[in-house]
Formats: structure tokens, C-alpha cells, sequence
């Protein structure tokens, strides 16, 4: 009833698990690069409260105008530094993940490779079965419609000398026949 077997074929499975395997080590990879980028940008929330909050502190406790202003100023330089260690971190963390989805890929592409082309064998080898029985079955349907006598059991095909020729009347029967309705006629001597 369906034009597919209801069987899963072993190449079919290898190949689904193969890609299982890849997809599943590719999604850790990912998610811990993710996760080691998330606790990077919480540890750098933290620190910049913390530098904000010790700046503020100085601000407000400053008495005069110059004191304030060297607060504010002594304060800028460690948050560039800061900032230029994330940029860094994020540098570092990339290659890392780069690095990492690049040995997941190669330890996964042979395998994955082997089954895909033991699938595309297999579908293959299955597509030529089908398209050689396809192809006897049409041949045979042409076939019997082309000489639709050679078919058993129709009533056409008969042996030769059992039909009866009937001639219409007025016709001459052929040559070595009698015509129908006609006696033979006995004669003794």
C-alpha cells in the first residue's frame, strides 16, 4: 500500500545515528562556548558594579571640586583596562569554540561520511531493483496487449481446423470447400 517499506533498512539507521552523534556533540560544544560566554559577561556586570560603586563612594565623599574630579579620573583608567581584558576574553573564548567545533567536526565527518555513502549505495541498489521490476512489468503488459491471442483463457486462441467458415449466401466458399447446406451426394454403382 505505501510506496516505501515500513522497515527501517540498517544503512538508514547507522546514518541517522551517526548524525545523532554529530549534532548532539556540535549542541555541547555550542552550549558550553554559551556558557562560558554568559559567566564572562557576569563576571564583568560584577566588576563594574563593584568599580561604580567604589567610585561613587570617592565622589560622594569628596570635599572639594579637584577632589572629585581626580575621583572620576582615577577611576577610568582600571574600567578601560577592564574593558580591554573582556574584549580579550571574548577573543580567546571564540577561537577556543572555533577550535572546538573544528575537532567535533573532524572526528565526525568520516563516520558520517561512511554511512551517507553506504546510504546512497543502498538507495541506489534499491532504486535499480525497483526500475528493473517496473521495467518487466511493462514490458510484460505490452506484451499481452500486442498479441492479445497469446493469452490463456481468453477464448480467442484456437486450435487450427476447429472453427467453422461460414460463407454468406451467394458467396463462393474457397477453393477445396463445400459449400454450406449442401448434401454429398451418395451414388451406388
Amino acid at each position: 500500500m505505501y510506496p516505501f517499506p515500513q522497515a527501517i533498512a540498517p544503512a538508514v539507521k547507522t546514518h541517522i545515528d551517526a548524525q545523532t552523534a554529530f549534532l548532539n556533540d556540535m549542541s555541547k560544544s555550542l552550549f558550553s562556548s554559551f556558557q562560558q560566554m554568559c559567566d564572562l559577561n557576569i563576571q564583568l556586570v560584577q566588576t563594574m558594579l563593584e568599580e561604580t560603586t567604589l567610585a561613587s563612594k570617592h565622589v560622594l565623599s569628596a570635599d572639594r571640586q579637584s577632589e572629585l574630579l581626580s575621583a572620576a579620573t582615577a577611576r577610568t583608567q582600571p574600567a578601560t583596562e577592564k574593558l580591554r581584558a573582556y574584549q580579550q576574553h571574548i577573543a580567546r573564548l571564540a577561537a577556543d569554540a572555533q577550535v572546538e567545533m573544528s575537532r567535533v567536526t573532524e572526528q565526525h565527518v568520516q563516520n558520517t561520511t561512511r554511512t551517507a555513502r553506504a546510504l546512497a549505495d543502498e538507495v541506489a541498489r534499491d532504486a535499480t531493483e525497483q526500475t528493473e521490476r517496473g521495467l518487466r512489468a511493462q514490458q510484460e503488459t505490452v506484451r499481452q496487449f500486442s498479441d492479445p491471442f497469446l493469452r490463456p483463457g481468453n477464448g480467442a486462441a484456437q486450435p487450427q481446423g476447429a472453427s467453422q467458415q461460414h460463407t454468406p449466401a451467394g458467396a463462393q466458399p474457397p477453393a477445396g470447400q463445400k459449400p454450406e447446406g449442401t448434401q454429398r451426394s451418395t451414388t451406388t454403382h
